[in-house]
């Protein structure tokens, strides 16, 4: 009987062992599943950054991360803020209909204003983005496989939110604003802690210092943008001391951070120009202070990864660092020209969207194209590279496998983790952008009434369009 028991004992704990070593789809995932850090900056062209090509702003730590893990070129997210943050929590793409609908914004100033009340705020609310109650976002996967959640930086979708969605959500922490409209000024009066508003003493703006949006280099608004009165503490900095404390604090268990920036989205606005700009005759004013900003979101990375260096968990944690949308221009006139198909970074010195067609607000590639970049010593090959077609809609699933919990019923996502780990992968069939869908090379895009197809692997400027060379 006891060799029976002994026997029955085995056979238990090898199925165990392979249970576990099947829980990733045949990837071998290191027994001991990493933190996750989920950094989400706002705006971002992938060619503002050295390892992307970029020739006038210098970003060595997040060049950094690239060359120790893994650098993408075939990223997408979505057109602009919203959908993408939502597509990213949900592992939804952003064409269901009725998958979701967006609050107002500016609410909570109204508020703070005295043209709402607080019942009035509440009705407004509760219209919008109720969650049907089996839907899984993306911190619930995180929390299901036993890790602390933390959310610090804008908010993570809508144009206005509520701690109560927040915790719906899955953050067991979520720092920072809930009002879409004001995360565009970096000087709020306060931010919003698990429900508990945190003032920013020397912040009396309730636009959060929000500056103008036209006329950038003219005397009048140079003299805005660096007039201090009212602008005591940047809301970045605020952000990234969270951050690194939520690290020091939760050392001793897995977590997850997401850090969705408010840099570089605009209008421009920054303590002080970097000394790397203060001095190129390249350069307006304008846009000295926004490549400043591209250069706060570059230490802040570099703080991160010198923190987990610190604590010993930089072999422990993968950080993953990524965009919402593309490029856009918040440093020149007639920006608008940047919604159509013929423009390919003709206005921009730093030519943030690598010239391709259009900017953010489109899905043509300049508007969807996003950087990303993958790190985790020992597992995610350094100095490596993947031109795997990838949506922001595939982190939950990735996630998911990566740490060893069921992918959630219902998702549009496909894991890329054998990918990251350096295993063989087959290209997935397509991901959906809005009126886009790519497959392959190619990519069909809905134009009002008509259909336009292009060959991305010869045409990556979508200059050419094909339809009537393949009707089919």
């Amino acid at each position: 009987m006891r060799e029976n028991a002994r026997t029955r004992a085995t056979i238990w704990k090898l199925a165990g062992w392979i249970a576990a070593a099947c829980i990733a789809n045949g990837a071998a995932v290191a027994a001991s599943p990493p933190n996750v850090i989920l950094i989400y900056a706002d705006d971002l062209g992938a060619g503002l950054l050295g390892c992307y090509g970029q020739k006038i702003i210098r970003t060595p730590h997040i060049d950094r991360l690239a060359a120790e893990g893994m650098r993408f070129t075939n990223a997408h997210g979505c057109m602009y803020c919203a959908p993408a943050r939502a597509s990213l929590l949900t592992g939804l793409h952003d064409s269901h209909r009725g998958a979701w609908s967006i609050t107002q914004g500016g609410l909570l100033i109204q508020q703070d204003q005295g043209k709402l009340g607080e019942e009035q705020v509440e009705k407004k609310l509760s219209t919008a983005i109720q969650a049907e109650p089996g839907e899984v976002f993306l911190a619930q996967v995180a929390r299901r496989a036993g890790y602390h959640t933390a959310q610090f930086g804008k908010l993570d979708w809508g144009f206005t939110t509520t701690p109560e969605r927040l915790k719906r959500h899955g953050w067991d922490d979520a720092f920072g604003f809930l009002d879409h409209v004001r995360a565009h000024g970096y000087y709020p009066p306060y931010l919003w802690r698990n429900g508990e508003k945190i003032p920013l003493p020397g912040n009396t703006h309730l636009d959060a210092g929000k500056t103008k949006e036209s006329g950038y280099d003219s005397p009048e608004a140079t003299r805005a943008r660096r007039d201090r009165n009212g602008k005591a503490v940047y809301s970045q900095d605020v952000f990234i001391e969270a951050l690194l404390q939520s690290i020091e604090e939760h050392r001793d268990e897995r977590f997850f951070i997401y850090h969705p920036t408010q840099i570089p989205h605009g209008p421009v606005d920054v303590p002080e120009v970097h000394p790397d700009f203060a001095d190129d005759d390249r350069l307006t004013d304008v846009q000295k202070e926004y490549a400043s900003m591209v250069r706060i979101l570059d230490d802040h990375v570099g703080r991160i990864m010198a923190k987990l260096r610190e604590l010993d968990l930089d072999r422990k944690t993968m950080v993953i660092f990524t965009s919402d949308n593309g490029h856009e221009l918040y440093y020149v006139e007639n920006k608008g020209r940047g919604r159509s198909r013929s423009y390919h970074g003709e206005l921009d010195v730093f030519k943030g969207s690598m010239d391709l067609a259009g900017l953010k607000w489109t899905n043509w590639e300049g508007g969807i194209h996003v950087p990303l970049i993958a790190r985790w010593p020992g597992q995610v090959p350094a100095g490596s590279g993947s031109g795997l077609l990838t949506a922001g809609y595939d982190f939950m699933p990735t996630f998911a496998e990566l740490m060893g919990v069921e992918i959630p019923d219902g998702k549009d996502g496909v894991s890329f983790l054998p990918t990251l780990l350096g295993r063989d992968q087959a290209a997935r069939d397509f991901i959906v952008v809005n009126h886009a869908v790519l497959a392959g090379c190619w990519k069909l895009v809905k134009e009002k009434d008509r259909f336009l197809l292009f060959d991305l692997r010869r045409d990556p400027g979508e200059r050419n369009d094909v339809s009537k060379e393949h009707p089919d």
